[in-house]
């Protein structure tokens, strides 16, 4: 039987390996990171959401969602709607250089909007219950007892990654202080959302 230490690694370890990648949200974190913007709620929502969601997987919930295909097929359709219309703002702003300001990149996004949007990108992407419920909540099962440490150190991997991105990104400020460079971020965004997208309707 492995330790209480040994569940909460393999968790931690599980966990970023799915958390670290290329994607919408992680986008969208460094994007607010740079602009030093409401990091803290975003940041908050994100980890906050991976716990929960690896706790519901860890409880079972993950085999509910398995048996219910048409849930998870209507996530994607709104979700690669969503990511779609992100890329096209993104596009816009990087080919009009909307709202950009030198000093400070993009004007500030409201609180509410910037909330919103972090609850959209994590909670619309039907990939992160597969990766929650369904395959942490199987791998946690195999540590028996010992199934709540693996999810604490899976938490633990996502406010680690998410809080190190979020701000973190200030690093970028002096590189992002050119209008050229958020030109550039917003298009390479714009591309990311968009093939997201249509893959997400496409899969």
């Amino acid at each position: 039987m492995d330790s209480p230490w040994s569940a909460a690694l393999t968790g931690m370890l599980t966990g970023a390996a799915l958390i670290i990648a290329i994607g919408a949200q992680n986008a969208y974190v460094l994007r607010q990171g740079i602009k030093r913007s409401h990091v803290l709620p975003i940041v908050a929502i994100c980890a906050l959401s991976d716990a929960v969601l690896i706790a519901a997987g860890v409880g079972g919930m993950g085999a509910i969602v398995a048996a219910a295909p048409g849930l998870i097929t209507a996530i994607k359709w709104v979700g690669a709607v969503f990511l779609v219309g992100y890329g096209v703002l993104a596009a816009r702003r990087a080919l009009h250089g909307e709202h950009l300001d030198a000093a400070g990149g993009l004007g500030p996004t409201s609180l509410k909007a910037a909330v919103l949007t972090a609850l959209a990108f994590t909670w619309l992407n039907p990939h992160v219950y597969l990766d929650t419920l369904v395959f942490l909540g199987s791998v946690a099962t195999s540590h028996a007892e010992r199934r709540w440490w693996f999810w604490a150190g899976a938490s633990a991997a996502s406010v680690i990654w998410f809080s190190g991105l979020g701000f973190g990104a200030r690093l970028l400020g002096p590189l992002f202080a050119k209008p050229r460079a958020w030109r550039v971020l917003d298009g390479v965004i714009a591309a990311l959302m968009v093939t997201l997208g249509v893959s997400l309707a496409a899969g």
